[in-house]
């Protein structure tokens, strides 16, 4: 039964200052997602009961400043502006209040309804720095309570204190900052850049008096975070040691995938037995129950079972590093790599996202705060190989390759992976010295302390934003798709199936890059998910009117082999499948991140085109040096 009172609050502040886990801590698992009015920021909200009240809370996008322009800052700065929450929690890093700070002030100058929260209050201590609380809410007007919310410290107190407001019980009266330094010229000119600065520098300033008399610091010793970072952040150490995590992460992903997906597509199997009796029993049209069961269920079984396990695995281990406190570190080191390619360093990150899966790398992108590198990011994200990718990439170098040697063909994925980052960044510099011609801009990298990461909230958080997120797109786009390939392979035209007359179609282009119109023609019905692509051409060569799974790598390679394939046509194959369209679920989500077709279409056209151009030039190569030798 709904309760008679109700309360809004906003949760506000940096991003890696424990904002989530105090939003996490509060509501349990009374939250959804969503997207803010008329954009593009996700956001939580969250639910509890709080005495008499009903408590909605809104978990704004972490953000440094209200004075940008960037997508997460207006959506914050909108939503207390104009949705008139009862109050603001804003929540501060105890370890590095004058970095904090600003953006309380800042807070401060649109309501007057505000609490601070200083988390992290153990942290702060562990590095000998004392806050006086009863001074930072003498200088500031607004009532501070201390929390260490990853161990449930304060949140009683946190609780209290919003009761109180909200009863009316304790008035917040916050002391602004003195704007008569301000020039009258200054003020007329209110909306110029020079007074955004100026004011931007103010807060600073004032955040910085504050710190100033209200926090102590005791000389310390090296701690655990600086003596690590001498280590990570280190330009001979940095690189080599992200390379082995990151691939760590994705020999994990592969080598864990198997048995699940196994198992998930046993468990399809059996359902799809089940359906498939009940249709006969209730007198299906053959043609009908082929169509759903051979094309639409064997389809959307194939995309879940082969997606699902790699993503449930990826994500998970992705948000631990997150949590740790290593992907700022690698963005940090990449920083100077993507600068020099014109690009953001941030991009860096969204990357590292499209290896577990293309479309949550481009939602990724709404970390950068430059509308000119976010597009670059989303457009280059798709030549960064996804999970969907990696078993046709294993099964062509196993067996191509590396003599189905594991060592070598992991060996040989890896050369892949570099090559595709290479790509990246010179499609990136290529862009933003043309399309997107610009000028890289800084930004404000946080490097929060290491932290041992809570791994309930990390499976909850990957799992419900990441995993099943992409996964329903994933079979929006596979459901109508499976009944297209059965379409093909099955309706005849003129005494030849629609397939034959598509290979047909495509076999100039297919022999011109080193390929045929049956692998084109396998890309393109594949578009709904990478996974199906092999299973499309194995079909094709076995003449079946369904996708086909091979008994491992030597079974699928002698049938490509037994079909013509050598390692040029290999070569070309590894190459495209690195270098071509996005799926569907990535281009639908492109669509609505960028909110333009023509910017969708520019990301379906740069990777192919390079991905044939690449194809052609490794063919006739290859060609020469048959001649040759």
């Amino acid at each position: 039964m709904a309760k008679e009172k109700r309360l809004r609050i906003a949760l506000a502040g940096n991003p890696n200052t424990g904002k989530s886990t105090v939003f996490n801590a509060l509501t349990g698992l009374k939250q959804h997602t969503g997207n803010w009015s008329g954009k593009t920021v996700g956001n939580a909200v969250g639910e509890f009961s709080l005495g008499q009240w009903d408590v909605e809370l809104y978990d704004l996008p972490g953000i440094y400043s209200l004075f940008s322009d960037c997508a997460e800052e207006c959506a914050a700065k909108d939503f207390i502006c104009y949705e008139n929450p009862d109050m603001v929690v804003v929540i501060l890093d105890a370890t590095s209040l004058e970095r904090n700070l600003p953006l309380g002030l800042q807070i401060m100058e649109l309501t007057d309804h505000v609490i601070f929260c200083l988390n992290l209050a153990d942290e702060a201590e562990k590095k000998g720095i004392s806050i006086d609380k009863a001074l930072l809410e003498e200088l500031t007007g607004v009532p501070v309570v201390e929390m260490a919310a990853r161990q449930g410290v304060g949140l009683g107190e946190l609780k209290e204190l919003i009761l109180n407001v909200g009863e009316g019980r304790l008035h917040i009266h916050p002391i602004g900052l003195d704007w008569s330094a301000f020039s009258p010229k200054t003020e007329i000119g209110y909306r110029t850049s020079e007074f955004q600065e100026s004011r931007s520098l103010a807060f600073l300033e004032r955040a910085k008096e504050i710190c100033g008399e209200a926090v102590r610091k005791k000389e310390e010793r090296d701690s655990f975070t600086e003596r690590l970072d001498k280590m990570i952040l280190s330009p001979k150490t940095g690189i080599p040691i992200m390379l082995l995590l990151l691939g760590g992460v994705f020999w994990l992903t592969v080598a864990g995938a198997n048995v699940p997906s196994d198992l998930l597509m046993q468990w399809f199997s059996r359902c799809g037995e089940v359906m498939r009796s009940g249709l006969i029993a209730l007198n299906t049209p053959l043609w009908l129950e082929s169509l759903l069961m051979d094309g639409v269920w064997l389809t959307v079984s194939w995309v879940v079972a082969v997606m699902l396990p790699p993503m449930a695995i990826f994500f998970p281990l992705f948000t631990l590093l997150e949590d740790f406190g290593l992907l700022p570190r690698i963005a940090f080191n990449l920083d100077g790599l993507f600068q020099k390619a014109g690009a953001h360093g941030k991009q860096a990150l969204t990357a590292c996202m499209g290896f577990g899966c293309n479309a949550a790398g481009v939602t990724a992108c709404r970390i950068i705060e430059s509308p000119r590198e976010r597009l670059i990011a989303i457009l280059t994200n798709s030549f960064v190989p996804c999970n969907g990718r990696f078993p046709t990439l294993i099964l062509l170098a196993s067996f191509f390759f590396a003599q189905e040697n594991p060592l070598a063909a992991g060996g040989f994925v890896f050369l892949l992976i570099i090559l595709a980052v290479t790509i990246t960044l010179l499609v990136s510099f290529f862009l933003s010295k043309t399309l997107l011609k610009g000028i890289p801009s800084a930004f404000v990298l946080e490097l929060p302390p290491y932290r041992r990461p809570k791994v309930g909230d990390v499976i909850v958080r990957s799992v419900l934003d990441r995993t099943i997120f992409v996964l329903g797109r994933a079979v929006t786009v596979a459901i109508p798709a499976g009944a297209i390939i059965w379409l093909c392979q099955n309706v005849e035209v003129g005494g030849h199936t629609l397939l034959y007359g598509l290979t047909t179609l495509l076999e100039p282009l297919g022999s011109l890059m080193g390929l045929s119109g049956v692998i084109l023609a396998a890309f393109l019905l594949g578009i709904p998910a990478n996974e199906i692509v092999l299973p499309i051409l194995l079909m094709v060569y076995s003449q079946s009117g369904m996708l086909v799974e091979a008994e491992g790598i030597s079974q699928a390679g002698a049938i490509l082999a037994a079909n013509g394939w050598t390692w040029v046509t290999a070569a070309c194959a590894i190459l495209f499948s690195l270098n071509h369209f996005p799926c569907a679920t990535t281009l639908l989500t492109i669509r609505k991140e960028t909110g333009s077709w023509l910017w969708t279409g520019v990301s379906f056209l740069l990777p192919t085109v390079v991905g044939i151009f690449l194809c052609i030039m490794v063919n006739l190569i290859g060609q020469v040096g048959v001649l040759i030798f």
